[in-house]
């Protein structure tokens, strides 16, 4: 998969509302009807909050995969401050407390990530696929570069404050996981580029869903609740398509 040499770029008053939109999309959850899923089958969901947040930013997520039916619960790791160390080996330590997070439980599991917390979902569906049900991630850049503004952030973070990040890296992240995949994104991100939320490559198994919303206000968005719900209650095979409810 090649991706795209243009380079992407943010409009800035987009990132200057990013707060007050994001504030706005909360009241508007907070008064909107749930989507009429069915029950959940009970599947273990792991949520990795974005960049600089704790499991408390994904709490209406979770309330709601929940009240679903579903086990689902945050990656236990408190902050999400970025990788610590060689990034290779850090991957591979959460792997292995997620691992034991998951040990309890018979059904496969699904991950969903938020920003940055989507790059680990990612990379988790492909260290732990036989226990992966599918990937959900949300606003997250897995298909820029280094260069991209909205997305160059990401190779400081995973290059532990260097100033760039191994080029393998960022062809490593392009690549979906084994496992069903759905990347839900928004034109009107004010954080990270909307291009770089989108596969370049289609197949029976990554689906990329685009929403109206900022990226601050993604874990409660209406709409992304609706679609994560409807993920979720999939059965097995390619992906049946997502047809927003009015």
């Amino acid at each position: 998969m090649k991706k795209n040499s243009a380079i992407t770029v943010l409009n800035p008053s987009l990132t200057l509302l990013e707060p007050f939109r994001a504030a706005m999309e909360f009241a508007v959850q907070q008064f909107s009807m749930p989507s009429g899923a069915a029950p959940g089958d009970g599947h273990p969901v792991v949520i990795f909050p974005g960049l600089g947040a704790d499991g408390t930013s994904v709490s209406i997520l979770r309330a709601r995969c929940q009240e679903l039916g579903y086990e689902a619960f945050d990656w236990g790791q408190g902050f999400n401050t970025g990788p610590r160390g060689e990034l290779e080996a850090w991957l591979e330590g959460l792997a292995d407390q997620i691992s034991d997070q998951l040990a309890k439980h018979s059904k496969p599991a699904t991950l969903i990530g938020w920003s940055l917390g989507g790059l680990y979902a990612r990379e988790l569906g492909k260290l732990l696929a036989p226990r992966v049900r599918q990937v959900i991630t949300i606003a997250t850049p897995f298909n820029g570069s280094a260069g991209d503004i909205g997305a160059g952030w990401l190779s400081g973070v995973l290059g532990g404050g260097v100033a760039s990040v191994d080029p393998g890296w960022i062809e490593r992240l392009r690549i979906p996981p084994p496992v069903r995949t759905t990347s839900i994104y928004s034109r009107t991100d004010g954080v990270v580029a909307w291009e770089t939320c989108r596969h370049d490559k289609r197949s029976s198994l990554v689906h990329d869903i685009e929403v109206e919303g900022s990226h601050m206000g993604m874990g409660w968005n209406q709409e992304v609740l609706n679609i994560v719900a409807d993920r979720l209650g999939q059965d097995a095979g390619p992906w049946r398509p997502y047809v927003a409810t009015t």
